[in-house]
């Protein structure tokens, strides 16, 4: 139930500023050669003649039935465009996720492991500038040093045009092409995919490293860890054994909502590396005032949003029992 509040809640503020921006959609799609006549004949077929309120409920029974209308850019259904350019983002955004947890919690319980020590110290300034730095300036220099030639990796699209290579039905490239056995396809894709998510994943990174770092901490105080170390479990055990399992609920909270994030807010990432994502299209898609583009796309992403904050609560739970406990308790 509060899925479908937070869902229609979201879906009436963006429906709002959508029409509340200055410009005419329909004199944007056909162009300043239009005629007063072919614009107003668009406003009518758009429903854009009819009250705000009218215009909603017309979009919210239709989207019930499937229908996210039809975009003005690409004449083409929303829902269709999406499901195109969704693949490349969800692949974007999952490498990424990966980058985040298999590099930032490592990271973060080696600083964790010696705390005030020459790693620890090193990784305060490496989160710092992490966390303060654009993910679109990232992705410049990372564009700059590879087109300068000290890194070998492309810097544009998912894969190379050279091997006429086009998504099966999934539209993920590394299955896909793993189903196909297409691997020089699958390795070309890694290639690409390494710098757009790097930059992506950066801030993540970051923010896992010091909020893992600083959950290890926390908890190496308390008495049953002390009991442990005075029972002379090793230094190494009790920390990936024990400590970790115990520090990981903020860490996944951060994976969590990170994932849920980068879906809508890979876009500048995204338009850097021309990688044909959701997030592009919907910048596209706001530069052209295309109403039922934006608005599909930011429902898109609250879903995920929703989604993604449910499992990885339900995760937690599993990792940690005391959450699952607290829950029943209350």
């Amino acid at each position: 139930m509060r899925l479908l509040l937070v869902l229609v809640g979201l879906s009436i503020i963006i429906f709002v500023v959508a029409r509340l921006v200055p410009g005419d959609p329909a004199r944007i799609a056909l162009g300043p050669l239009a005629t007063p006549q072919q614009v107003q004949a668009l406003h009518i077929k758009m429903g854009l003649d009819q009250s705000i309120v009218v215009q909603y409920f017309d979009y919210v029974t239709n989207l019930f039935h499937g229908d996210m209308g039809q975009s003005t850019v690409t004449d083409r259904p929303v829902l269709t465009d999406i499901i195109q350019a969704l693949p490349a983002t969800l692949e974007l955004v999952i490498i990424s996720v990966f980058f985040t947890a298999f590099i930032g919690m490592p990271l973060g319980i080696l600083a964790a492991y010696k705390p005030n020590g020459v790693f620890d110290q090193f990784s305060r300034i490496f989160s710092l500038v992490g966390v303060v730095t654009p993910s679109f300036l990232i992705a410049l220099v990372l564009q700059l040093i590879a087109s300068l030639g000290w890194i070998d990796l492309p810097v544009t699209e998912r894969v190379s045009a050279s091997l006429n290579y086009h998504p099966g039905s999934t539209g993920l490239i590394f299955i896909d092409s793993a189903l196909q056995g297409r691997w020089d396809v699958w390795l070309n894709a890694l290639q690409h995919i390494l710098l757009p998510a790097i930059a992506l994943s950066a801030a993540g990174i970051s923010q896992v490293m010091r909020i893992t770092r600083s959950s290890m901490i926390e908890f190496s105080h308390r008495e049953h860890v002390e009991t442990l170390r005075a029972c002379g479990v090793s230094k190494r055990k009790v920390n990936f054994k024990y400590l970790l399992r115990l520090s990981a609920s903020a860490p996944l909270t951060i994976l969590g909502l990170e994932f849920a994030s980068l879906i809508g807010n890979a876009f500048v990432v995204e338009m850097v590396f021309s990688w044909p994502g959701v997030a592009s299209y919907g910048v596209r898609s706001i530069l052209h005032k295309d109403f039922n583009a934006v608005i599909g796309v930011v429902l898109v992403s609250g879903v995920f949003f929703i989604v993604i904050n449910l499992l990885i609560d339900f995760v937690i739970g599993l990792v940690d029992p005391r959450v699952k406990l607290k829950g029943l308790s209350s």
